[in-house]
């Protein structure tokens, strides 16, 4: 393992024209090595990079001059790259993600990680992201590791040792950001809806952006609920500091929340520091069917661009533009539908575009790509109110899924259901 600082980090000696190059997404990403990746660039050629959903400058568009961009996703800043046509998006199921590496579907010739120590044993943690990471660490020729003083050092399913590890570099930077998540008045009534479907004792699964917040903080009033999620958000954070999410209840991993990666500030990065209340884990584990399917009254709660009248999801595509994903929605829909008690909730407002623009999320036909499948939905929830998918034919389905768009929308809907 060689030591050394950013000043002296010369990428040509470990990346070659052609390779692949992968690193944590959101608050994993070691961003003091992309930003010097990005400034090495021409220097090294041409080379591919795999991103998850990015806060920082790593994929602006300019940079796409050297390297081609790959993503599950087109979320956060990678819609920089999507809306000029420079994102290569892969259709998959995020638990998928795992073996597309393995098999270099996914190639990852050097990984890039950001670490953090703990102070009193010195071990080394894959902070703020295991997912992915972990099996793309398994995969990579040459590992390039951020040691930052500030990553908040975490307890996950895998441990890391320097052995694993070729260079390595000492940084002390806050973690990059989230950005601000603006909430409508709409989002806020689908949030209360949503929570009506939540009991104590519940164990949550729920998507990122201000609508899966929006639901957490509306559960203050909620007892011993559990997580098991594909991320861990700032609002996660506030409701176990609250004592609202205990995980007494859960039969399966008792007394601690299950997520992949954190995707919060400041808030999450303190809660989950040096915290076995919060174990970190690879996306085999996370978004693993027979796990899901066994957590009694698992509730997955996920978003959706629009929804159709069988209840099918298009979470990708609006007005013709990749904007999301396929993403982690339909592993946990499905293992929620699966597991005992469990409830598959697709979340969305009524609604999109003002005035003449104005247009209904719930439709006759996608407009966009089948994201989730309809009969891994068990409930449809916008702010007008809640359809119950679960035992419905087709039509009642439509009828349902009409009841709950906006009032100006519901016979176009039902004469469409009915033709």
């Amino acid at each position: 393992m060689l030591q050394t600082s950013l000043a002296n980090l010369d990428f040509t000696r470990y990346l070659r024209s052609g390779d692949g190059v992968l690193w944590g997404q959101t608050a994993a990403e070691p961003v003091a090595l992309t930003e010097l990746l990005m400034r090495q660039r021409h220097a090294i050629g041409g080379f591919a990079a795999f991103v998850g959903a990015t806060w920082s400058g790593a994929t602006a568009a300019e940079h796409a001059d050297v390297v081609r961009f790959s993503s599950y996703c087109s979320t956060a800043n990678n819609r920089l790259l999507a809306q000029r046509g420079l994102l290569e998006v892969l259709r998959c199921n995020y638990s998928a993600l795992a073996e597309r590496i393995r098999s270099g579907g996914i190639r990852v010739d050097v990984l890039l990680l950001q670490l953090s120590r703990d102070a009193q044993s010195g071990r080394l943690s894959l902070s703020l992201g295991y997912e992915y990471l972990v099996p793309a660490l398994a995969a990579a020729r040459v590992v390039i590791a951020e040691v930052n003083d500030r990553a908040p050092w975490t307890c996950g399913d895998t441990p890391i040792e320097e052995t694993q590890l070729d260079v390595v570099v000492h940084t002390d930077h806050e973690p990059v950001p989230p950005p601000a998540a603006p909430l409508t008045g709409a989002m806020q009534a689908v949030a209360r809806n949503v929570a009506s479907l939540i009991d104590d004792g519940d164990v949550l699964q729920f998507g990122i952006g201000s609508l899966p917040e929006a639901v957490l903080r509306e559960l203050a009033d909620r007892r011993d609920l559990g997580i098991h999620s594909g991320a861990f958000v700032d609002a996660a954070a506030a409701r176990c500091e609250a004592g609202v999410v205990t995980n007494a209840r859960k039969r399966r991993d008792p007394g601690v929340s299950i997520a992949g990666v954190v995707m919060g500030g400041a808030q999450s990065c303190r809660f989950v520091h040096r915290n076995p209340a919060v174990r970190l884990c690879s996306v085999e584990y996370t978004h693993a069917h027979p796990v899901l399917a066994s957590i009694e009254r698992f509730v997955a709660i996920n978003a959706a661009i629009e929804v159709d009248l069988l209840g099918r999801v298009n979470a990708e595509t609006a007005a013709g533009r990749h904007v999301g994903a396929v993403g982690g929605a339909p592993d946990f829909l499905r293992g929620a539908m699966a597991a005992p008690g469990g409830k598959a909730i697709v979340a969305l407002p009524s609604t999109a575009g003002t005035g003449d623009t104005l247009v209904s999320r719930i439709v006759p036909a996608l407009s966009g790509l089948v994201s989730t499948p309809g009969e891994d939905v068990g409930f449809v929830v916008t702010e007008h109110g809640i359809a119950e998918l679960r035992g419905c034919s087709p039509a009642e389905r439509g009828r349902r899924l009409a009841a709950i768009a906006a009032p100006q929308f519901r016979d176009m809907l039902l004469r469409a259901g009915a033709a």
